[in-house]
């Protein structure tokens, strides 16, 4: 087996939108996500994220929506937002045809170089969804550490799904920057 060729990391734009929501939709929703490990159909069904959803994050002018790209298109992405004294890290998808080979982990670095070098941030936070034991110990790996601060899904919100349990809630990691 080949592996597979190496992504170059960008900045995303608007000509990027539809290529971002296939992407993400992909990694966590739907049958095509179960491709990968980092799949939520079983905890939820519906959309990750739609159109509107992904240009607010690339015209975000405190933000940015960070891409790797090779040559069969967009394979990761992550958005990343300046926030007062910290960034903050969502929408992280790598496609699961590439899950599993270090991608992931080569687009965080990236993304965590980003917020020292553009923002000057000496942390990056996350939520994550507390259920996702798995996902949780990939970025514990990684140094992040959970605060204990835990906020609730929003559950009457369908633009993040369809909730398939009734206990979800979200649990914020850190990891300072150095």
């Amino acid at each position: 087996m080949t592996s597979p060729a190496p992504a170059e990391v960008r900045t995303a734009d608007r000509a990027d939108v539809e290529a971002l929501v296939d992407l993400i939709e992909s990694a966590y929703r739907g049958e095509r996500s179960r491709a990968g490990w980092t799949t939520e159909a079983d905890l939820l069904a519906g959309q990750r994220v739609d159109p509107a959803m992904v240009v607010a994050a690339v015209d975000r002018p405190d933000g940015a929506m960070l891409v790797a790209e090779d040559d069969t298109g967009i394979v990761a992405c992550c958005q990343l937002e300046r926030r007062a004294d910290y960034a903050y890290f969502g929408m992280f998808a790598v496609s699961p045809r590439r899950q599993g080979a270090g991608l992931g982990r080569v687009l965080l670095a990236e993304a965590e170089r980003y917020a020292r070098r553009e923002w000057d941030a000496g942390e990056m936070r996350m939520t994550v969804i507390r259920q996702r034991e798995d996902l949780i110990a990939w970025y514990e790996r990684r140094g992040y550490s959970r605060t204990g601060e835990v906020s609730p899904f929003p559950y009457r919100d369908e633009r993040f799904g369809v909730p398939l349990r009734p206990d979800l809630e979200f649990e914020t990691l850190a990891r300072k920057l150095v």
